[in-house]
């Protein structure tokens, strides 16, 4: 069960992924032969399925030439760097003998 924050999430990724496809004036045929998946699984993907996978999503956002926006999910970690970062401040102390 996925909670109902990343369903608003998934939601909104398939209207994302679905505006662009209209914005390019390409057909659900049309991608979905490119991307190499069912038109099901195409309308699936815009209407924000967490059914469907996550490889499936990524083959539609290549033909839409928008796969390189997902190399900038996590990359400034800022939470895990101070965290990282709040580690180094902290002394370890030596075992007891």
């Amino acid at each position: 069960m996925i909670s109902p924050k990343t369903k608003r999430i998934l939601i909104r990724l398939g209207e994302n992924i679905k505006l662009a496809r209209l914005r390019r004036k390409l057909s659900a045929e049309q991608i979905s032969e490119r991307a190499g998946i069912s038109r099901p699984t195409l309308l699936a993907i815009e209407k924000g399925s967490p059914s469907v996978s996550i490889g499936s999503y990524v083959d539609v956002l290549f033909v839409l030439g928008l796969a390189d926006d997902l190399l900038n999910v996590a990359s400034d970690d800022e939470l895990g760097r101070k965290l990282q970062d709040a580690k180094l401040l902290i002394k370890e102390r030596a075992p007891r003998r």
